[in-house]
């Protein structure tokens, strides 16, 4: 148990805040003792978003502003890595856990274990399935339903004679995937002129999607209008599938992707890809802000949803690039 919970149970939350400062600022002398300690269950190296991400999590909880955080990126994207850094965390007694999880399934007797031990559990990007807000605080990530319903409505009036349409999809059984495509099929569907040829995972990868759409173009007589990514390296991949079909992207093939990082801005405003739809993967501030309240024993949502935009044009992209952070 940390210092500043220790204090918390004893003196009451009233006046945690101010202790807790206090010890922050003596740190130098006593150690790591007074440190909060935090369990990043991460998922480790999975692209440009998550790299800004995770990246984002170890800026904001340092030791200068009264936290240890122990980083434990999942090995080869396997849940059970995962799972086992999830115990070890739990096991050691950290003051609180950071989830991200590879897979929405499977994590019960997990996030069961950290609540019989009083280690509150927050969900960062990902969730969970079930959904048993009762076994962790809270979940902070862009709203995933918002963001693709968002490229769906683009799509319904960027195609208004209809078209027809693949999908590159992320892994299967991830939160994040099925939130996209409900988010998307829930609008999609509705409209008749926009017909689905076919759907694929692409694992996130450039290159797995280039090979993905290559194939689908070729089987469909370069009959596709439209491509869905669900992230931008899949997004890019499917740029240049397209380009070395002998086709134009943006004109011949529009391309939309999710997520908003600095390579799919510039795409958009060279006129490859068409869409981009942010997910904002620098949140770091809001978890530090969450963690604060739920050590010093404050209520907080059950979701917090971080703001995204989107970009529709070239010039767009060109005014979101110089300030674009990841």
């Amino acid at each position: 148990m940390s210092a500043r919970q220790r204090i918390a149970k004893a003196l009451g939350a009233a006046t945690v805040g101010a202790l807790a400062l206090g010890l922050t600022a003596c740190g130098g002398d006593s150690g790591g003792d007074d440190l909060t300690t935090i369990g990043f269950v991460a998922v480790g190296p999975e692209g440009a978003w998550r790299e800004a991400n995770e990246t984002n999590i170890q800026d904001t909880f340092t030791e200068e502003a009264g936290y240890e955080l122990k980083y434990a990126p999942a090995t080869n994207l396997d849940q059970k890595s995962q799972i086992d850094a999830f115990t070890s965390f739990v096991d050691e007694g950290v003051d609180v856990i950071l989830l991200s999880a590879t897979e929405a399934t499977g994590w019960e007797d997990s996030l069961k274990r950290a609540q019989e031990a009083e280690i509150p559990v927050i969900l960062l990007d990902r969730g969970i399935e079930p959904d048993d807000t009762d076994l962790y605080v809270t979940r902070i990530a862009p709203d995933n339903i918002e963001v693709s319903t968002a490229v769906a409505d683009w799509a319904v009036s960027a195609f208004p004679d209809g078209a027809n349409y693949f999908v590159l999809e992320g892994p299967a059984g991830v939160s994040v995937v099925n939130e996209r495509n409900e988010g998307f099929d829930a609008v999609a569907s509705g409209q008749p002129g926009l017909v689905k040829v076919g759907a694929q995972t692409a694992n996130w990868s450039t290159e797995e999607a280039k090979g993905v759409v290559e194939t689908v173009l070729k089987s469909n007589d370069n009959d596709v209008q439209f491509i869905f990514a669900q992230n931008d390296e899949m997004g890019l991949g499917a740029v240049q599938a397209v380009q070395e079909a002998g086709l134009t992207p943006g004109v011949d093939v529009k391309i939309a992707t999710i997520d908003g990082t600095k390579n799919a801005l510039e795409s958009l405003a060279a006129g490859e890809l068409s869409f981009v739809a942010e997910y904002n993967p620098l949140f770091g501030e809001t978890a530090l802000e969450v963690v604060e309240k739920v050590l010093d024993g404050g209520d907080v949502e059950s979701s917090i949803v971080v703001p995204s935009a989107t970009f529709d044009s070239p010039e767009a992209a060109e005014t979101a690039l110089p300030d674009r952070k990841f």
